[in-house]
């Protein structure tokens, strides 16, 4: 009889045991998912010491539930698995899954089984938008002929359902914004970037908030460019004093090594310093502040997309490539806004050293850099020819001059075409405000402009 009593309450106490290290799970589901189209990816985390037994996923509407996912493995009720490693559950939602799905306001909830003895069931869920009405987009009907490495304007009638809309070339994408006096119209000003081959066809395009993407072509017509390679010697003692010009302390590219040094700077620091002026993009007016074309000054030292072959020792140890102008001043001169704008970033930028970046309006922006002082603060508005500060050699700079640069919704382009008072008045104002192009010369001051650099040259 004792023996029985003692196996009863070893009995009991195993299951309360099993009962007491049970455990619920705690699931997360993509709190980035709020609309759901045809079909979009939701993504859920679950986590429980012990795993799961069974997972199932729908989408609730109008009363009904509709199923996404149901999921089951053996269980391990008594032999409880320990340290088991959160999971990741993958589904499709939408109404290819629920043909009876309506746009509107819907639930996901996601439902798991804990795999131990109680086998705790935990539930989740969010809320989210049916969105099931496809965009569409059609182009304008005009001939785009675009430089490569240049910009061009376009203009699209998004309809139907959608929430984004502009320009797509490559992987790159252009925003649309409102076209003046023309209420349904967009237009986007958009880059044919350097480093793409001649061969991409730029599209319209108009998405939803569910994902779904319609696009369209137009006519346009490239004119491909070949740019300049050059070597560009480095030695150690160049190196040193640019290295310790950026990084003196050694925290931004650390080693002893110099080159090493440096190739960092050169490299990571140069793609993160033109990731942040890319990103200035969401900082610009919805409106024109330039006012006819942008100055040109200096002499021209080296100029857009320039590759540059690094040769140390008589071995080329990088290869990066210039997207600006450099234009080479004396020192101690004044630093000439190019146009019109708004500051919207006047500090130190990495290889660029002191640099100022001037939006001009619906994602226009130029760019001034290696200044040795900055006179204006972000926020501030600019007149053409106005003074941002003095040039310098601050940053990635060997000597005093000017790096000037423009880019349009984040991607640099060739400054030459925002000099050019006829190109301006032709590509972009005849689209985008016909009245501003009225009132432009008839001649642009194009052969001016040659003499000029000829004479500089």
């Amino acid at each position: 009889m004792k023996a029985i009593i003692a196996v009863l309450v070893l009995a009991i106490v195993g299951t309360v045991a099993l009962f007491v290290v049970s455990a619920p799970s705690a699931i997360t589901i993509d709190p980035g998912v709020k609309v759901i189209g045809v079909s979009t990816p939701v993504k859920v985390s679950i986590a429980n010491p012990h795993g799961v037994r069974r997972i199932t996923a729908a989408i609730e509407q109008g009363g009904a539930s509709y199923p996404l996912l149901e999921r089951t493995s053996a269980s391990h009720r008594i032999f409880i698995r320990r340290n088991q490693p959160a999971e990741t559950v993958t589904f499709e939602a939408g109404k290819g899954k629920a043909p009876n799905l309506k746009e509107g306001d819907a639930r996901i909830v996601v439902e798991t089984v804990a795999d131990d003895f109680r086998g705790h069931t935990d539930t989740a869920g969010i809320p989210v938008k049916v969105v099931l009405a496809p965009p569409r987009v059609a182009p304008d009907d005009a001939q785009h002929y675009i430089n490569q490495g240049g910009m061009e304007l376009a203009m699209l009638t998004p309809s139907g359902s959608w929430t984004e809309a502009g320009v797509k070339v490559g992987q790159y994408t252009f925003r649309s914004f409102p076209m003046p006096n023309q209420p349904g119209v967009r237009f986007a000003m958009f880059a044919y970037p350097w480093d793409l081959p001649d061969n991409v066809t730029p599209v319209v395009y108009a998405r939803n908030e569910a994902g779904t993407e319609a696009t369209a072509p137009f006519w346009f017509r490239l004119k491909a460019k070949k740019f300049r390679v050059r070597d560009f010697p480095i030695d150690d003692a160049l190196m040193q004093k640019l290295v310790n010009q950026i990084d003196p302390n050694g925290t931004l590219a650390p080693g002893p090594d110099l080159l090493t040094r440096f190739l960092k700077i050169n490299g990571e620091m140069r793609r993160r310093n033109n990731q942040q002026l890319a990103d200035l993009r969401f900082k610009t007016e919805e409106k024109i502040l330039w006012n006819g074309p942008f100055l040109h000054w200096g002499k021209e030292e080296s100029m857009f997309a320039d590759v540059r072959n690094y040769i140390y020792h008589g071995k080329k140890v990088d290869q990066q490539v210039h997207l600006g102008f450099d234009l080479s001043d004396t020192a101690n001169a004044p630093v000439h806004v190019a146009n019109d704008g708004k500051v919207v970033w006047a500090d130190d930028l990495g290889i660029y050293g002191n640099c100022v970046v001037v939006d001009h309006g619906y994602g226009l922006q130029s760019i001034y850099g290696h200044m040795n002082r900055i006179d204006v603060k972000v926020g501030e508005m600019v007149k053409k020819d106005q003074s941002l500060g003095i040039a310098g050699a601050t940053g990635l700079a060997g000597g005093v001059h000017v790096h000037f640069s423009m880019q349009i919704d984040g991607v640099q382009i060739n400054p030459v075409e925002w000099w050019d008072e006829h190109w301006i008045r032709d590509r972009i104002l005849s689209k985008l405000d016909p009245e501003a192009a009225k009132a432009m010369p008839a001649e642009a001051p194009v052969a001016a402009h040659a003499r000029r650099r000829k004479k500089r040259r």
